[in-house]
């Protein structure tokens, strides 16, 4: 996954210290942060066609080039588990519709879920998704909200004295539905409004995601693809600059249910728009390998597997019985940019595993981002249709029908 741009704007905001002399003046934030049928088809090819250039582009590192690189972070304990991106996950689960809107489907209608993530730096953010299934329309709807509070920091004049301090929020809000065709086809599409706002800077954005799901449960396969953050800024950073780039993504994937086994398996590919994202920095001599082994014989080598494997996140889950779910997963992009050359450790690594009841789902995930730290993420799923009622409406809105969800 690409390093959010929180990663790139933590070295510059600083918590107060014991003295208050750890702060970085605003006037420095300014400047580094100005400096469903067949019908999805098109949409899609548009995408292609507007990115088309991007695969000539020199090797660079990803994150921190768009603004609002937050919306390329995960939202579910479950989705973190897998690496930080899956568009194809069939498990009942209905955060899985901030990764691809297409996974919505009726199986999902009336489910809350709630995500707390403990992030880098004492950032934290809370995901909330909740969906709907509509007879009437034959079609399945969803919200969801996105939230990271970055906490309070020094406010500076030019000198480095403290005269006061400022915060710094994230937010974006989706609404999204998704259809039904044939029989193992579902499209969708969510339209989001992102907001950001550091100290007095604010900037806002309104994109769209489009995707598409193939579900074969006889064949306990699930396929995704979907185009991420496709829009333009409604108000910039500064009004005099034009707009900065949104972080666009490409995305396929594919899962697997093993018929005689209690496994899955997860393979999923992003920034299919832009084949080299190998960060290329010519200071460094050694690259480390999977083991963490030092590589020194780089002279002349073009790199192919490990360009290919930065587009690849690997996940497996292992089912045992009804109830409960073991995941592991390794991004090598993730690993590429963070780990240590001398130490790698876990650096890419992800695990997590959730309970499934009747009526709640609790999972819980851990990503390894770099040796000095990982971060811990929290979900609850609550069934509202087999919790809650709501008096005489109940029947009216059907809120406590069930319908039968996938088996891949």
């Amino acid at each position: 996954m690409c390093l959010p741009i929180i990663l790139c704007v933590c070295p510059l905001l600083r918590r107060p210290g014991p003295q208050g002399n750890n702060s970085t003046a605003v006037g420095v934030l300014r400047n580094r942060l100005l400096g469903m049928k067949m019908i999805l088809r098109p949409l899609l090819l548009s995408a292609l066609l507007l990115t088309a250039g991007c695969f000539a582009a020199k090797a660079q590192v990803v994150g921190g080039q768009r603004a609002f690189e937050y919306l390329r972070l995960s939202q579910s304990a479950r989705t973190s588990a897998l690496g930080g991106i899956n568009v194809s996950d069939p498990a009942s689960n209905i955060a899985a519709v901030a990764q691809n809107p297409a996974l919505m489907r009726p199986g999902l209608h009336n489910q809350l879920a709630v995500q707390y993530n403990s992030y880098h730096a004492g950032i934290n953010i809370l995901n909330l998704q909740h969906g709907y299934h509509s007879e009437k329309w034959n079609t399945t709807f969803f919200g969801n909200i996105q939230y990271l509070n970055y906490g309070s920091f020094d406010e500076t004049d030019p000198y480095g004295n403290t005269i006061g301090t400022f915060r710094g929020t994230d937010f974006a809000v989706s609404l999204g539905a998704s259809k039904q065709y044939k029989e193992r086809w579902r499209g969708g599409v969510a339209l989001k409004y992102a907001g950001s706002r550091l100290a007095d800077i604010s900037a806002g954005a309104l994109l769209a995601d489009v995707g598409i799901v193939y579900a074969d449960t006889e064949s306990r396969i699930t396929i995704g693809a979907v185009a991420k953050n496709i829009g333009f800024m409604t108000h910039k950073y500064n009004a005099g600059n034009k707009a900065e780039p949104l972080p666009f993504d490409l995305q396929i994937g594919f899962s697997k249910r093993l018929a005689r086994a209690p496994l899955r398996f997860h393979v999923t590919a992003h920034h299919l728009y832009q084949w080299d994202v190998r960060y290329d920095n010519p200071a460094d001599i050694v690259r480390s390998t999977l083991s963490g082994t030092p590589d020194s014989s780089n002279a002349g080598k073009n790199y192919f597997f490990d360009k290919l494997g930065r587009h690849l996140i690997v996940g497996a889950d292992i089912l045992i019985g009804k109830y409960i779910t073991l995941t592991a997963a390794y991004n090598h992009l993730r690993r590429g940019e963070l780990a240590l050359t001398e130490k790698a450790g876990l650096a890419g690594f992800s695990f997590g595993g959730s309970v499934n009841l009747n009526r709640f789902q609790v999972s819980y995930s851990r990503g390894i981002y770099h040796l000095a730290g990982a971060t811990n993420e929290f979900g609850l799923n609550i069934n509202l249709n087999k919790t809650v009622g709501i008096g005489g409406a109940t029947e009216r809105l059907r809120w406590n029908k069930v319908y039968p969800d996938w088996n891949n």
